[in-house]
Order: C-alpha cells, then sequence, then structure tokens
C-alpha cells in the first residue's frame, strides 16, 4: 500500500527531501507527497525555489504551480498554507507520516498537534525533546517500535555523520575518552551581514567568518549512545561555505589501535552499511562530496595515530542532501 506523506515546511530540508523521493524510482512506488504546508510562504514562489537551487542545481524536469497544487513533471501535490496545525487537513488527506521540516515541533507537546490534525506518525528532522524515539540511521535503527512509536526523530546532520563513525571504532577498539569538531557550513540560521543578537559570535557575517560556535551532539551521544554520556566533548566551527562539513574526531581507545586495522573496521562497516558508510582514497576538497548520499565519508589520507591508543579520523558529509536521504531511507524502512 502506497504510503502517503505530508511535508510541514519547505525550506531547506524540506525541498531536500522531496527532490531525493523524486529521484528515487524505488521510493516513488513505495511512498507519495501529497501534500506540503508552506506556511507564512507565498504559493507563487515554491516552484521556483525548488525548481533552481544555488546547491542542489535546476531540478531536471517540469515544475509549475496552479490554484492550490504544484505538479512536478506528473506529480501532483496539494499546497496548504496554514499557520494553525490543528487545522491541517492530515486527516482529510490519510496522511500516513508528517515529515516535520519548519524546525517548530520539535517537543512532544507541539508535535501532537500534528497527530491531532489527523497524522499517524510525525518524523522530526531536527533534535527533539521528550519523542518517542530518535533514530540514527546505522547506530540504533533495530530500535523502532512502529507499535510504541508515533514521535520519531532522525536527529542532526551532524550526529547522522558523528554516531556512526563513534559506533565503528567503539565496537573495534572501545573508547574510552574523545573531542569532536564538525567544520560546518554555514546555515540560514545564520546572517549575511553584523546584525546585533544574543550571540555575538553567530550575529558576524557567515561567508566572511570562520565562526566558532556550539553543538547539540554531545547531548545526542548520550541520548543513541549512553555508555559514551560525557565522554565525547563536541563542539562546532562554523566556516564561509555553503555546503558540506567535515568532522574531525579524536580518540583515545582502550585496545591498541593503528591506521590500517581503523581503515579495515571502517570498510567493513561499509561494506555492511553502504548506503551510510563510505571511503575516500583521493586527495579531495569539499565541493567533491556535493550530492553525496552517505551520512560519512572517511577521508583515508587524513586518519592518523599517535602512540598505541590515540587516533584522529575525518570525515566528509554533505549536510543537506545526505541527511535529507536519510530521512527517505528511513520511511522506505518502516514499511
Amino acid at each position: 500500500m502506497m504510503m502517503r506523506i505530508a511535508i510541514n515546511g519547505f525550506g531547506r530540508i524540506g525541498r531536500n527531501f522531496l527532490r531525493t523521493l523524486l529521484l528515487d524510482t524505488t521510493a516513488q512506488e513505495k511512498m507519495q507527497v501529497v501534500a506540503i504546508n508552506i506556511g507564512p510562504a507565498q504559493k507563487e514562489s515554491i516552484a521556483h525555489m525548488f525548481m533552481y537551487d544555488t546547491i542542489m542545481g535546476t531540478y531536471p524536469g517540469s515544475v509549475s504551480i496552479e490554484d492550490d497544487y504544484l505538479t512536478i513533471d506528473t506529480t501532483r501535490i496539494r499546497i496548504v498554507a496554514e499557520k494553525d496545525a490543528l487545522k491541517l487537513p492530515w486527516k482529510e488527506l490519510s496522511i500516513d507520516w508528517v515529515v516535520e521540516a519548519s524546525g517548530r515541533f520539535t517537543n512532544r507537546q507541539d508535535a501532537t498537534l500534528h497527530l491531532q490534525a489527523g497524522a499517524d506518525k510525525l518524523l522530526i528532522t531536527a533534535p527533539a525533546h521528550d519523542d518517542d524515539i530518535t533514530i540514527i540511521p546505522g547506530v540504533n535503527d533495530a530500535a523502532y517500535d512502529p507499535a510504541n512509536h508515533q514521535i520519531i526523530s532522525l536527529g542532526s546532520c551532524t550526529s547522522n555523520a558523528l554516531l556512526p563513525m563513534l559506533k565503528v571504532v567503539d565496537e573495534a577498539f572501545g573508547i574510552d575518552q574523545g573531542c569532536m569538531t564538525t567544520v560546518h557550513a554555514y546555515t540560514n540560521t545564520q546572517v549575511l551581514l553584523d546584525v546585533e543578537g544574543e550571540d555575538l559570535r553567530r550575529s558576524r557575517a557567515a561567508a566572511l567568518n570562520i565562526i566558532p560556535t556550539s553543538t547539540g551532539s554531545s547531548k545526542m551521544i548520550g541520548k543513541i549512545l549512553p555508555h559514551l554520556h560525557n565522554r565525547i566533548q563536541a563542539t562546532a566551527i562554523r566556516v564561509p561555505v555553503a555546503i558540506v562539513s567535515l568532522i574531525d574526531l579524536t580518540v583515545t581507545t582502550k585496545k591498541e589501535v593503528t591506521i590500517e586495522a581503523l581503515h579495515q573496521a571502517f570498510s567493513a562497516a561499509a561494506q555492511r552499511m553502504p548506503t551510510i558508510i563510505d571511503l575516500c582514497t583521493q586527495p579531495l576538497v569539499s565541493t567533491d562530496f556535493k550530492g553525496n548520499a552517505h551520512s560519512i565519508i572517511i577521508d583515508t589520507q587524513l586518519t592518523s595515530v599517535s602512540g598505541t591508543t590515540m587516533a584522529k579520523l575525518f570525515g566528509w558529509y554533505d549536510n543537506e542532501w545526505a541527511y535529507s536521504t536519510r530521512l527517505k531511507d528511513f520511511l522506505i524502512s518502516t514499511q
């Protein structure tokens, strides 16, 4: 039976998610996006914004909007512009899953409004509070229980990159402690030019500065891998690129470790999880990973070991496309 999907919020992740689905013939056989709630956005602009994208490029098909429907190739999607979640037509449209991509419904009280409006389940595209479960593909997929989980979070793009790295190293060598820095592309939460704000660093021009900031990845580690709680410190540095980010992970291990053994562990993991982990042996840069759907790509040329129990690993990830692909893949896996 075809899964009926609604997207709430049609920004970066909402549009990326829809593209991943429409460009995947297997996904189109299993699910259909029947509605998009654009909230306060203008209906007239969404076809243009979907068709033309600075990062993803021009959509390779036809896109138009007429009355209350967005037509992409032969797919017609109802457009809703509703600010009140309780008034969303999820019951009328028999929605199985809402992909919550507005960034506004990340706690149970707000997320439940989608269920009250008639949706069966909610997939939050951000770290959530009081959700039924957070799933990081490749780490705790088996924990999802369709009978008991209605409000599900897939964490963040960074946690989807970091946690598979941690799992591989921990299972092979045991992690004692570590530090992680995500060298992260700027996002829409930042500003183009300096502006007054509570966070004086994030108030500075995103495309002109290297900006130290925080990340919620430390909390996610404790949530998904509780035995590593408070043992991995995480921080973030926003840099002046629009897409593709880089994990810099340093850990001390309980067992002796070598560069070769690390790469063998990740090669084995990539065979088990070919959509999640990949390895790169070429001297590439960030742009080369744009559009890569893997959660993390280990850069083998940058791996180093100090002594016998300290290792440094680097991994690339497209912080929009890879995460959006995980959303699509998770929904497929629930059927």
